[in-house]
């Protein structure tokens, strides 16, 4: 097995056989977006199922004249009752107000409003800004600067990025990126509590928006490609104290699997299972870390929340399912005793990470009124939960496909390509998708009014080669070399759109230069944002995906649009814009073009990109005149 040069690198062609999302698709007057026939017919498990839409359940309050958190409830809806701005008259939008955030790298966070006031932090070094809206040009009322150590930037693999704050009871908390959760007085920006979690000399940092959660708040750790042992903390929302805290690997005991657990499938039924579907010793530093989005429903009490990739990439020198990485998890929030799990990629080969939005809706599924979990998988595939159960409904593809061919409903198991599979010193090509999947981390959002999920994704594939890694503290420990490049069609490398839950089918797509790594905004208005990478802020009809308005922002935008009411009793429009993160680390680090296998070889995929966007860090707002 030879070493590798770089941690990690990727490559650009494609071949078929390429599974595809199911829908046929006829071209409507604009050339951007696709139409498609959908249809219960070729989706047997949907077979009779109710014609009603999905809605989201009671307790998601949608988004109104304030967003307390980024997913505007704890459902992650990211919908807004609010319809003064709508499909007839968005196309007046203007800007009304800028706001430079100070920093110039990936600006992934949520811009949250509570009353008067605006609350937005930055990428390293993580200040919070307080905006005062009742006065003209929203001055500046408070920012709390938390100081974070400038060394856990070298650890950070993907960029030093914050997905956003969250607010409860008169207080806002956020994460540092060297492990900190700190709850901060809403009204004077006085630290209240701040509590160390993450340990940068092992790699670990935090890069994801804390959920609130009744008097808990949750919190998760990033690290994956530096071989950190990933885990879940609930911290009291008074005191900062831990509550509870559970692992990804390792004995029962720790990750809080006792006789609550109640999996649905039979492989996930075992005592210690992340110990012994591991090779000895290697889950203690086998990834699954918690980076993404955590949901909660307060009717069953349950928190849901995905683990990411286990570690190393070089999936030969871990054999086994590597419980309970790449999955999804369903835990007690008084306890954070294990209720269910569902794992999306066993033995994970490609960094499908599953920590992607678990957004909680209601439907009548075959007939029987069901609480279900989607969730828009790394893999490829839109998964369909119940999410009292963990049972697999549903699982479609909603990007192209090589590395799999389909999952088995019965089995709850994905049917890997064995052609496909990642071999030691040998490049397997056209591996699709790449590993940050056919989506990322970037958001989705479900209407209430349409009854669609709206879902940013990516178009890559990837050419890869394992090899040999040893694992060392606080450094990369990944073992494979990786190409990204665009997935098939005319070299686009994003897409949105408008997903039908329950047939499993496209009703329209968007296609766009590259990956849509912004967050996605529905509303009342059957208004849907979005932005894309070269700084384009968009909104579509939500029933057709027609273009209706376009403003062009400073930088690329890879951040996640939220609408509130000011005090004036216009409805207005945020976005911060800011290029960065793992796909625009390319722009964001300065890194060179004509090295492929840097940002991990995302750079690969994006060598255009600095000739579209630079650097920025600004706060957009909007309203109509």
């Amino acid at each position: 097995m030879k070493k590798l040069g770089s941690p990690l690198s990727f490559f650009v062609a494609l071949s078929l056989p390429v599974l595809i999302p199911q829908a046929s698709f006829s071209q409507t007057s604009s050339p951007q977006i696709k139409t498609a026939v959908v249809g219960t017919a070729a989706n047997p498990e949907n077979a009779g199922a109710d014609a009603s839409k999905p809605q989201g359940p009671a307790f998601a309050t949608p988004g109104g004249n304030e967003w307390p958190m980024p997913g505007a409830n704890t459902a992650l809806t990211r919908y807004s009752s609010l319809s003064d701005i709508n499909a007839q008259n968005v196309g007046k939008l203007t800007s009304v107000l800028t706001f430079s955030m100070g920093v110039d790298r990936g600006q992934e966070a949520a811009p949250l409003v509570i009353g008067d006031t605006l609350y937005v932090v930055s990428p390293y070094p993580n200040i919070l800004y307080a905006l005062d809206l009742s006065k003209p040009g929203a001055p500046l009322k408070w920012s709390y600067k938390p100081h974070p150590l400038a060394a856990s930037q070298g650890v950070a693999c993907c960029d030093v990025v914050n997905r956003g704050p969250a607010y409860a009871n008169g207080r806002v908390f956020f994460n540092t990126l060297d492990g900190n959760t700190i709850a901060v007085d809403a009204t004077s920006g006085k630290e209240i509590w701040r509590t160390q979690l993450g340990d940068i000399t092992h790699g670990e940092t935090i890069t994801m928006a804390p959920l609130v959660a009744k008097d808990k708040v949750l919190v998760g750790d990033s690290g994956g490609e530096m071989g950190v042992r990933g885990w879940i903390a609930a911290l009291d929302q008074a005191t900062g104290k831990v509550d509870w805290k559970a692992y990804s690997t390792g004995p029962d005991s720790e990750v809080l699997i006792g006789s609550d657990f109640k999996p649905f499938y039979p492989q996930y039924k075992g005592k210690d299972l992340g110990v012994s579907t591991w090779p000895a010793d290697m889950w203690r530093h086998g990834g699954g870390t918690v980076w993404g989005w955590v949901a909660y429903d307060p009717d069953l009490n349950l928190v849901y929340y995905g683990t990411s990739n286990p570690g190393p990439w070089n999936s030969s020198m871990r054999p086994g399912d590597n419980m309970w990485t790449a999955g999804i998890f369903a835990r007690d929030l008084n306890t954070g005793q294990a209720r269910w799990f569902y794992q999306t990629s066993p033995h994970d080969m490609s960094d499908y990470d599953g920590v992607n939005e678990t957004i909680l809706v209601d439907a009548n599924w075959n007939g029987k009124p069901r609480k279900l979990l989607v969730h828009p998988d790394r893999n490829g595939y839109v998964y369909v939960l119940d999410r009292g159960t963990g049972e697999v409904l549903s699982a479609k593809p909603f990007a192209p496909i090589t590395s799999s061919t389909g999952v088995d409903l019965k089995t709850g198991r994905i049917q890997y390509n064995a052609a496909k599979q990642p071999k030691v010193d040998q490049v397997v090509k056209d591996v699709c998708p790449a590993p940050p999947g056919g989506k990322d981390w970037q958001p989705s959002s479900f209407s209430n009014s349409t009854g669609l999920l709206y879902i940013p994704h990516n178009n890559l594939c990837m050419d890869i080669e394992e090899g040999e890694v040893g694992y060392i503290a606080g450094t990369p420990y990944v073992g494979a070399n990786v190409k990204m490049k665009a997935g098939p069609g005319d070299g686009h490398r994003g897409e949105f759109d408008a997903w039908d839950i329950k047939t499993g089918t496209k009703v329209w797509s968007i296609n766009e230069k590259f990956p849509v790594w912004s967050g996605a905004l529905s509303t009342a208005g059957d208004v849907v944002f979005y932005g894309t990478m070269d700084g384009w802020f968009k909104a579509v009809d939500a029933k057709t995906g027609k273009l209706l308005w376009q403003h062009k922002t400073s930088s690329g935008i890879i951040g996640q649009p939220t609408t509130w009411r000011g005090p004036d009793g216009k409805q207005y429009v945020s976005v911060l814009s800011g290029v960065g993160g793992w796909a625009g680390a390319i722009v964001a680090g300065g890194l060179d073009k004509r090295d492929g296998t840097a940002a991990l070889g995302f750079v690969n995929a994006m060598k255009d990109l600095p000739e579209a966007t630079t650097k920025g860090g600004t706060l957009n707002v909007f309203a109509l005149p």
